[in-house]
């Protein structure tokens, strides 16, 4: 949740997210479906709070960072997890509804990039400060990323902003699987601020999640850095891949 980019792919999209989290924090559980209401919503599952950073519905993708616009000086307790607030967005026909509707009180800043499909795709950006709640609609066309504003200074987002726009320049052409190579690769071999970081092996990047949808598919791919294991679905299909 501390990393993501946005790049639109084959009429669709491909949203891909490093998690850079405490190596204390207890272990997420891969990817499935789960039914909020009625809605069919695919996630991993945060381990210690049970929400998520990353979720996909057949109408909408959701992700998390922390954080808004600056670092901000926790003050718990919170009434609730920034993931359980996630999965509350599928309790909304649209984001406008969840945005107008939602108690956002009693919960840390964070910030939602969301991906609504309704004819056409709809890129959003929803940042809570702590106090008020903040809307901006980015070009759906465009490639855009995000570094949570909790973990990384001014510059070094601007940096990262650099290395997806060098990036998508060098590859007019790509797959998924070349996206999740930068999510893997990008940096300068500065450990504390490469895309997979790592802070005295106490905070580091310890999943990558990708979801992939066109017109003819649907797909997430997920990546436990710690352990090494590989998942890959083909959502609402209730079919894992092989890999």
């Amino acid at each position: 949740m501390c990393f993501v980019t946005y790049i639109p792919y084959q009429e669709g999209f491909i949203l891909t997210s490093n998690r850079d989290e405490s190596v204390g924090r207890p272990k997420a559980s891969p990817p499935k479906k789960y039914l909020i209401d009625t809605v069919p919503v695919f996630y991993p599952q945060d381990g210690a709070a049970g929400g998520t950073w990353i979720a996909a519905s057949p109408k909408a993708t959701v992700c998390l960072l922390n954080g808004a616009f600056i670092k901000h000086l926790p003050t718990p307790p919170y009434r609730m997890s920034r993931g359980k607030a996630v999965l509350d967005f599928f309790r909304y026909a649209h984001l406008s509804d969840f945005a107008a509707a939602y108690d956002f009180g009693g919960i840390e800043p964070f910030t939602l990039v969301v991906i609504e499909e309704e004819n056409k795709l709809r890129l959003s950006e929803l940042r809570w400060d702590g106090t008020q709640l903040h809307l901006k609609t980015p070009n759906a066309a465009l490639p855009h990323c995000w570094s949570s504003v909790t973990l990384y200074n001014d510059d070094v987002i601007r940096q990262r902003e650099h290395w997806w726009q060098q990036w998508f320049q060098r590859h007019p052409v790509f797959e998924g699987e070349d996206v999740l190579d930068f999510h893997s690769l990008g940096g300068t071999g500065d450990t504390a601020n490469d895309l997979v970081m790592n802070r005295n092996n106490e905070l580091q990047t310890v999943s990558t999640t990708q979801i992939l949808k066109t017109p003819h598919q649907f797909l997430m791919n997920y990546q436990d850095r710690l352990t090494g294991q590989q998942f890959k679905y083909r959502i609402f299909e209730d079919e894992k891949v092989t890999v």
